[in-house]
């Protein structure tokens, strides 16, 4: 993820701010939400953590543009909650977060559950 880049001038130079930088903020907004248990990885991110390699962006693929960003969060929720509320709030978190600190208009937060995680036992994956 670390190759793309939101470029923006400003004054005297630019402003870069890396794909995995909206990535942090949007992990971060994601898991200060009520129920969600944690980010899920896909299997690039599964074989990396295999290897011992820290991965950062677990769970999260942005894209962006010139001004915009596609946000997919993949997120395991706790049972009992309610699915659709949860998201909701995972999405506006998100959108507040990364709007706010970079300025870019997020078009997308699109939250995939992909798992429900049990109080007291191993999560459950779909």
């Amino acid at each position: 993820m670390t190759d793309n880049y939101l470029i923006e001038t400003k004054g005297d130079g630019e402003v870069r701010i890396s794909e995995d930088v909206i990535a942090t903020i949007s992990i971060v907004a994601a898991e200060s939400v009520e129920g969600v248990v944690e980010m899920q990885s896909n299997l690039k991110s599964s074989v990396t953590q295999m290897l011992g390699v820290k991965n950062l962006n677990r769970g999260v693929k942005v894209s962006i543009g010139e001004e915009e960003a596609v946000i997919d969060v993949f997120i395991t929720v706790l049972y009992g909650i309610n699915i659709v509320d949860v998201c909701k709030l995972v999405q506006e978190k998100i959108k507040e977060a990364v709007e706010n600190m970079t300025d870019l208009e997020v078009v997308e937060v699109n939250v995939h559950v992909s798992g429900i995680a049990l109080e007291d036992k191993e999560k459950v994956k779909a």
